[in-house]
Order: structure tokens, then sequence, then C-alpha cells
């Protein structure tokens, strides 16, 4: 990996790199439900997210320690070095700052530096152009490869106008 934050505690000037909390789990729900391009989870499952995937998760800030911001991820079972990107949301106030692309870059720094970092994987529906952009921008910017393949057909899900899920492959990034 190229150089990154890897201080989860660093300081920037609107905002503090920190990891998720079971009591964020609340604000980190209304983020990705304030999104509306997010697929919302029950608000349960963010409660369980920050008490049980924490370590591979990241939040940002405020000055008053609030969440702005969070990206959510899991170590794949079967393949413990891969970092799954579940979701990453910024609070419409705070973005376009680079808030997202900024706890993404810490989040893989902390992942390689813990148990090391083979690659990352995230699925993006066609129509999420800023997520492409960030992950094509993450490849780019740690200068390794980033492979697209549909991993889920979009008539494998219940509801009838759900998009497929491309899988966006990026590594392998140097141990």
């Amino acid at each position: 990996m190229t150089a990154a934050p890897t201080d989860l505690a660093s300081t920037r000037s609107e905002f503090r790199i920190d990891t998720p909390r079971v009591e964020d789990g609340a604000a980190i729900w209304r983020i990705a439900r304030d999104s509306e391009v997010l697929d919302l989870n029950s608000s349960y499952s963010y409660l369980l997210w920050c008490r049980d995937f924490a370590a591979t998760s990241v939040v940002a800030r405020d000055e008053n320690g609030d969440p702005i911001a969070f990206v959510t991820g899991y170590l794949r079972p079967d393949r413990p070095r891969t970092l799954v990107v579940w979701q990453v949301a910024v609070d419409a106030s705070h973005r376009g700052k680079g808030l997202a692309a900024t706890l993404l870059d810490a989040l893989a720094a902390r992942v390689a530096a813990g148990q090391g970092l083979a690659s990352v994987e995230t699925t993006i529906t066609p129509d999420n152009t800023a997520s492409e952009r960030l992950f094509t921008s993450f490849a780019q910017r740690h200068d390794v490869a980033l492979e697209r393949e549909v991993l889920f057909p979009g008539d494998l899900f219940p509801e009838d106008t759900h998009l497929p899920e491309v899988l966006f492959r990026i590594g392998p990034f140097a141990s």
C-alpha cells in the first residue's frame, strides 16, 4: 500500500477519524437513510455492525464527536486478507470535501497494518456514479488493479427493480 493515514484518532480541521461504537449505530443508520442511494438496512443491523465489525469500519466525527460519515466493512471468511466494503456514506452537509476517500484510505491502512491486506472488494449498482468514482480513484491512488464483474444479477433480488450489483475487486496490494 502507498502512504495513507494510519492513525485513526487523527484530527483534521473539521473531523476526527475513529472506530465506531455501538452508540453510533443510530446516527450511522440516519446517514445511510438520508443518502437516498444506499440500500437501507434495519436500525438493529447498524447497532450490530458497530459492535461486531467495528475493527473493520470507521466513522468521521465532527467537533462535537457526532458521526458525520462512515465506512462499514468486514473481512471475507474465506479470504481473511480481503476487506469487503459494505457501505460508505457522508452526511449531506459534509459532502464534496473528500471525506469518503479519506475514510476509505484510513480503513485500508488500518486493515493492512493489523492483518495484512491483499485486496478490497465492494459491489456497486451501475447507476451509482459517485461510488464508481470513489473506488476507481482509490485504486489509482494506491496504484493497484481494478477488475469489475457482475456478482449478483438484478433478477436474483426479490424486488423487480433492483439493478445488478457489480463487484469491484481492487488489488493486489503489496504486503
